[in-house]
């Protein structure tokens, strides 16, 4: 039975657009927790069959997921997910409370339906989303992303403190390394740092909340040899995942915005080709062997399934709701399950990096008639 819900979000959207960028995310936040229909809009009607998965012994009943950044302190996880998510990511959360950058500190740029931040993992600290990931019912599948303080002297011991304390809360977790927004961040991505981080975080998950998939998440602007570094280590180093990717301090040279010069990290569509070729190379490179979470300009079923065919088993969106609202996200997973059946998959985990096997076959083809 489908359920039609008005979706509301036309007439929201220059109430929202009036705001500044921080002020109308609180409101958003607080329409989510108050239950506003209006802004839970859309088609309510069960996922398709072929949507489902599962990883990690979790059943995702769709792969698309709500991206860390939206819910920093797990104030909303279930009404996203009541949204129509098949998962929700909190976070990124930080051991102790900081305020993080100066404002302002998110820019909307509207001619090319992308965002600047430079947050720099604003958090209100562990205490609070621990007490309500406590009370939570643990009904569907939420994610905690975990990140440093910024004046932390030891990052190993921040992630650590993370994993032991909410692991045992959490259905998943990811080990954010690649914000471009706390100075030095990014260095531990670096091959030798991030192996003895991520073997001390492995280790520290197996005691504190055995099974709880632990995950990395990585930056769009890496080398080609950082990409190999990170790839070979991965699997040894006992990581469940990698999500890829998170924001790019690179600039495309036909963003339209004036407010493109802007420093932070850039997401939403001008992210979509740098993040699915990363996305394609993780893949390839460590051969399809650990689920891939892809994030980066999803605005479309046609996005969510070039991430898919790429290598990604799951998706994440978070931009593109600012510019198209939540009834985005039932299009998507419509269209996606369309796209499937049209390709003759019975399931998403059949579509799972489809493009390397064609890349492959071609290549095959190739060299046997040379």
């Amino acid at each position: 039975m489908r359920f039609e819900v008005p979706d509301l979000y036309p007439v929201i959207r220059p109430l929202l657009r009036a705001l500044p960028a921080e002020a109308a995310h609180r409101l958003t936040l607080a329409a989510l927790a108050g239950g506003l229909a209006g802004l839970t809009a859309g088609r309510l009607e069960p996922d398709s069959p072929n949507l489902k998965q599962t990883l990690w012994g979790r059943e995702f009943p769709n792969p698309v997921g709500i991206a860390a950044g939206f819910d920093k302190d797990a104030l909303v996880p279930d009404a996203l997910l009541r949204l129509g998510f098949g998962f929700a990511e909190t976070g990124t959360v930080t051991p102790r409370p900081q305020p993080g950058n100066l404002k302002p500190r998110i820019f909307r740029l509207y001619e090319d339906e992308a965002v600047i931040n430079r947050m720099g993992f604003n958090s209100r600290g562990l205490e609070p989303t621990l007490a309500r990931l406590q009370t939570r019912p643990r009904a569907g599948i939420v994610g905690v992303n975990l990140g440093k303080n910024r004046d932390s002297t030891d990052a190993a011991a921040d992630y650590l403190d993370g994993v032991r304390r909410v692991g045992p809360l959490a259905d998943y977790f990811v080990i954010n390394v690649s914000s471009p927004n706390t100075p030095g961040l990014r260095d531990l991505q670096r091959r030798d740092i991030l192996d003895d981080l991520l073997r001390r975080l492995v280790a520290a998950r197996d005691e504190a909340a055995p099974g709880v998939p632990l995950l990395v998440k990585i930056a769009p602007d890496l080398s080609e040899e950082e990409r190999a570094d990170i790839a070979v280590l991965a699997g040894p180093s006992g990581v469940d995942g990698i999500v890829v990717a998170n924001t790019t301090v690179a600039r495309p040279p036909n963003l339209r915005s004036p407010v493109s010069g802007e420093q932070g990290g850039l997401s939403g569509k001008p992210l979509f080709a740098l993040s699915t070729a990363l996305l394609g190379d993780i893949y390839r490179l460590t051969e399809g062997n650990l689920p891939l979470i892809g994030v980066g300009g999803i605005a479309s079923a046609e996005d969510a399934y070039a991430k898919i065919r790429a290598g990604a088993s799951l998706v994440q969106l978070y931009t593109a709701l600012i510019f198209h609202g939540p009834a985005l996200i039932g299009r998507i997973k419509g269209g996606l399950a369309d796209l499937l059946r049209r390709d003759g998959f019975a399931s998403i985990s059949q579509a799972v990096g489809a493009d390397h096997v064609l890349a492959s076959s071609a290549r095959h083809l190739s060299s046997g008639t040379a």
